[in-house]
């Protein structure tokens, strides 16, 4: 009897060490994280994106198209969505950069910034 009861203690035991384990090392280790660019990269793309933001072609006098006065086109907005979409790798990176450049497209249409033709 204590022998049986021996084996399933050494047995479980064995499986709680394997299961530990195991659990190790699927746990990513501290400082291995994989980083995609630097962060003057990051720094300079988010300038960039900025600036193309804020990039406007504005009238001095309304355009009408189709009974739709234009009083600016988003000239910088344009570029900055296909070169996003040219650059960037990774779908998420790209969810970041078209987000802010909508923002900070939207913001400067209010602010007087731009080409005034």
């Amino acid at each position: 009897m204590m022998s049986a009861m021996a084996k399933t203690n050494k047995s479980t035991t064995r499986k709680k060490l394997a299961s530990k384990k195991s659990s190790r090392r699927t746990l990513p280790r501290i400082g291995r994280e994989i980083l995609f660019e630097s962060d003057s990269t990051y720094l300079l793309k988010l300038v960039v994106v900025v600036i193309l933001g804020t990039l406007w072609l504005k009238f001095s006098t309304p355009l009408v198209w189709l009974g739709i006065p234009l009083n600016a086109l988003p000239l910088g907005l344009l570029a900055g969505i296909i070169a996003i979409k040219l650059f960037e790798k990774h779908q998420s990176d790209r969810k970041i950069w078209y987000a802010v450049l909508v923002v900070i497209g939207i913001v400067s249409y209010f602010v007087p910034a731009g080409i005034v033709v």
